[in-house]
């Protein structure tokens, strides 16, 4: 039978699972996988699975149970490994990571920050401040056969977008992560020109939340940001 895994814990975590079931339907049973310095919680894995709503916060309500009680390394939702014997052999193998990042992640939970910039408000700023697009826009109003300059203008104004989405990525960035234990940057979305993960001691998730609330405030109306957590430190582990 392949084997399912939430989380994997110190052998000193209380493991207090108590009323938690897994993924599946009929729910899975949990059991622990030890070794002497490591636990993998897991269960049965379910033929077929999939990302149903009521698997994924299944998958979720185990990790936070066991992050109530100390540090964890959660699991992405889906992962199986062929049988418990393989699992322990992976806790053996990777005994070293995986204790150093226990102690890195300990006491801290994971925010996903997400900010997107109104796109027309983004392009009047650049014509209001790029004197070559100013000259590209008026040469294509005057002249709308001019192929060659509307394209120099949609390369330049993409070129524009990138560069002030880079900068404010970079700054954002720079503002928040003081706040933080540590960073990681995500691809950015079609939307979202930035998309970053922080690592929060639980202790300061108030300062870290104000802070974030505070950048928005003094980008204006034309950013959005969206904050999410706290989360399991997926992104960290």
């Amino acid at each position: 039978m392949a084997t399912y895994l939430y989380a994997v814990t110190g052998a000193e975590h209380p493991l207090q699972l108590s009323g938690v079931t897994g993924v599946g339907d009929p729910a899975a049973q949990l059991r622990t996988v030890k070794t002497k310095d490591l636990c993998a919680v897991v269960s049965d894995a379910p033929d077929g699975l999939r990302a149903k709503r009521r698997d994924v916060a299944a998958h979720q309500s185990v990790q936070e149970r066991l992050l109530a009680d100390g540090a964890v390394l959660p699991m992405r939702f889906g992962l199986v490994g062929p049988d418990d014997a393989q699992v322990v052999s992976a806790l053996e193998e990777h005994r070293d990571t995986y204790t150093q990042r226990l102690k890195e992640i300990d006491g801290c939970r994971e925010y996903h920050l997400k900010v997107a910039r109104d796109e027309d408000d983004l392009l009047r700023e650049i014509v209001r401040e790029s004197a070559e697009v100013q000259q590209l826009n008026d040469r294509t109003r005057q002249n709308p056969d001019a192929y060659d300059a509307k394209v120099a203008l949609g390369e330049l104004i993409s070129q524009e977008v990138e560069a002030r989405h880079d900068r404010a990525r970079t700054d954002i960035v720079a503002r928040l992560a003081p706040a933080a234990v540590r960073t990681a940057n995500v691809e950015p979305t079609k939307r979202h020109f930035l998309n970053v993960s922080f690592l929060v001691e639980q202790e300061k998730e108030a300062a870290f939340s104000e802070a974030v609330h505070t950048e928005a405030g003094q980008r204006g109306d034309a950013y959005a940001f969206s904050l999410h957590g706290p989360l399991p430190p997926y992104s960290f582990v």
